[in-house]
């Protein structure tokens, strides 16, 4: 899976290159205004909190958490997320979790994977909202789109019947594990969907799902404020629909496999983006890179400060991986931490993104 992230990276950036003189990009690099950079990654730790709020708000189910435990679990994260292959900083986060806080690993994976839903349920949303004010009408788009919305909203349903009937899915999900594998792994398993199911819960109540939608929706939307901010370094200028537009294109291209950091992913799209509304590509170039620097370089410092100061290494990426994948007695007591990430499929699957 590193070899097809490295794959597709590479194949974005040469598209995002092709044509592209890099002494224009560059010049237009020197001139910006670093104080609008600097404001665009103040606001940007807003985003951060309101990420650390929702993910506050989901585990109450599960066990009331506060803010200031959790924030440096997702800086972590997302740290993790930028350094590591595989999308290892949302197993980190949920291995701090366990070690701080002794939450199942499976439960809170599961409110991950309802984040990750409604992250890209906002994106579509924004397309939706800011295409009448900032038309684009580029073929590629659509199918952005077109895909886009298959995937997040079949996700969302999927798990909405989950949580909506769990007794007929545990029934299901039984049934299919001991018709399907050998006792000892089917036993584990129903332990780990058991503890899956448990992080749905907040699915099941309508006040839970408005409060996660608005709760992203001020995520994104702040970041996007960054993403003006960050605009009035550089000599161009389009409206805030237009940039809601590349939140959404850029952040829903990053769900593809890729390099740590998103590298490629993010860039090539935001360039593309802004070139359709008329930005000329050097600028757009550079517009991308800073911006990307200024999203990554923060929560990456701040990350590696949190992970000092929890006693962390990197050895412990690797040891959350073995947590994640643990065997997980049907009772719902967690079995000692002997079992690979390998033999868990849900958390090879989150692992590898």
């Amino acid at each position: 899976m590193l070899l097809v992230g490295l794959a597709v990276s590479a194949v974005f950036l040469a598209i995002g290159l092709r044509g592209l003189k890099l002494a224009d990009v560059w010049r237009d690099m020197r001139d910006i205004n670093l104080a609008w950079v600097a404001a665009g990654a103040a606001v940007y730790f807003l985003a951060v909190w309101g990420r650390t709020w929702r993910w506050h708000y989901l585990l109450r189910s599960i066990k009331p958490i506060s803010l200031r435990a959790l924030f440096p679990m997702v800086v972590i994260g997302y740290m993790g997320n930028n350094v590591y292959p595989f999308r290892a900083g949302e197993v980190i986060r949920a291995y701090v979790l366990k070690r701080n806080e002794a939450v199942n690993v499976s439960a809170s994976l599961a409110t991950i994977v309802i984040e990750r839903i409604f992250d890209g349920l906002v994106m579509l949303i924004f397309v939706f909202v800011a295409l009448p004010f900032a038309d684009f009408q580029a073929d590629w788009l659509r199918d952005i789109v077109f895909f886009s919305t298959l995937l997040f909203w079949g996700a969302f349903l999927v798990f909405l019947v989950m949580a909506l009937r769990p007794e007929r899915m545990r029934r299901l999900y039984n049934a299919v594990f001991d018709r399907l594998l050998p006792e000892s792994v089917a036993q584990t398993a129903k332990g780990l969907a058991d503890h899956f199911m448990t992080g749905l819960e907040n699915l099941r109540r309508p006040r839970d799902l408005f409060m996660t939608l608005i709760a992203s929706i001020f995520i994104w939307l702040t970041e996007t404020t960054k993403y003006w901010l960050v605009m009035h370094a550089f000599d161009f200028e389009v409206s805030f629909f237009v940039l809601m537009v590349m939140t959404a294109v850029v952040n829903l291209a990053t769900t593809l496999p890729s390099s740590p950091g998103y590298i490629g992913t993010f860039d090539t799209p935001g360039i593309k983006t802004l070139t359709a509304y008329g930005v000329k590509e050097s600028i757009a170039a550079s517009y991308t890179l800073v911006l990307h620097a200024a999203l990554w370089l923060p929560i990456t410092l701040l990350g590696f400060y949190f992970l000092y100061r929890e006693g962390l290494g990197w050895q412990d990426f690797s040891r959350a991986r073995k947590v994640v994948g643990e065997q997980t007695a049907p009772d719902n007591t967690a079995a000692p931490d002997n079992t690979a990430a390998g033999d868990n499929p849900a958390a090879e699957a989150l692992i590898h993104g």
